[in-house]
């Protein structure tokens, strides 16, 4: 998968590609910063879920996982131009950069491309994409509509990273395991692979922005605070008497960063993460349960190896 995922960095660039140099370097910015390429390296490991051999994926495989990793990046425009953010990936963010309106415009190039991409692939490849944009957009809305409410219920929580992460992992696996001619029930559980492993994975990078540090987690922690994103964790802090009504009057629209280390603490202190722990390992192990009629295969191993790592991360930061 090594060589398959270097050739998805040259189709990502090489798509992005465009008429004026200028808008070529804004599109290839978060590309060039690099990534783990997670969906593409699930859409690989799908289509090659019931091939023993461990041949290199196809170009029409490869180009699947550019255009859901597409999707991805041009959200990442999107979301840091909401957030107001000024680095992605430990580089100057494309809005710190290049200010908010290019940074919209380059996202939504991205998410052209992506869609071009998809289209040349099928109509029912087109389809999906297009349903997971929706997905996504829906889930980051709904996000917003929660923003700084400490009333903030799980079933919200959980219906909102369904659609902001979850659709795209399972999008991921399902245009793999589609553009690889599986057969449709191998289609289906992977796709169920990618929706329960993709809600663990959401749930692990909550508990990380509560508990570990900057260098842990690889990017700046606590800021779902500050901006009013309360998550599983925290949603279960709230309900503990001992540290509830305190943490209550901390999260509001006016939180400091002092106020908002000072809620971490507290959060952590009350039995949140743990229990947000377990429903993400409840999550991963749904995932797991997916491939247990796939065979052996170097694809199969690549996801289970990917469900069992999820909740290792986590676990090693309490």
């Amino acid at each position: 998968m090594k060589a398959d995922l270097a050739r998805t960095e040259q189709e990502l660039l090489r798509v992005v590609a465009a008429d004026g140099d200028f808008l070529t370097e804004i599109a290839s910015h978060l590309i060039k910063a690099g990534g783990k390429r997670v969906r593409p390296g699930f859409a690989m490991a799908s289509a090659a879920a019931l091939d023993p051999s461990g041949a290199a994926a196809s170009l029409d495989v490869v180009r699947g996982g550019c255009a859901v990793e597409l999707v991805h990046i041009g959200s990442l425009y999107h979301d840091d131009v909401m957030d107001d953010a000024t680095t992605r990936r430990s580089v100057v963010s494309v809005n710190a950069q290049w200010g908010n309106l290019r940074a919209i415009l380059a996202g939504d190039y991205l998410l052209g491309r992506a869609s071009e991409l998809a289209a040349a692939l099928g109509t029912e490849v087109a389809g999906i994409l297009a349903t997971t944009i929706t997905q996504l957009c829906d889930g980051q809305i709904q996000e917003l509509q929660s923003q700084y409410d400490a009333s903030r219920s799980v079933e919200a929580y959980e219906r909102s990273i369904t659609g902001k992460t979850a659709s795209l992992l399972g999008t991921a696996c399902r245009i793999g395991a589609l553009v690889g001619e599986l057969p449709r029930p191998v289609v289906e559980s992977l796709t169920e692979f990618g929706l329960a492993y993709g809600m663990a994975f959401q749930i692990v990078d909550d508990i990380l922005d509560i508990i570990a540090s900057d260098e842990q987690a690889g990017k700046p922690t606590g800021n779902d605070l500050l901006e009013g994103i309360y998550t599983l964790p925290v949603i279960h802090a709230l309900d503990d008497p001992a540290v509830g009504d305190e943490l209550r009057s901390l999260l509001t629209a006016a939180i400091t960063s002092e106020q908002r280390d000072r809620a971490r603490a507290l959060v952590q202190q009350t039995s949140g993460v743990q229990v947000a722990l377990d429903v993400a390992q409840s999550f991963a192990d749904k995932a797991a349960g997916t491939l247990t009629d796939l065979p052996d295969t170097p694809g199969a191993q690549a996801l289970r190896a990917a469900s069992d790592d999820l909740i290792t991360k986590a676990s090693l930061s309490l």
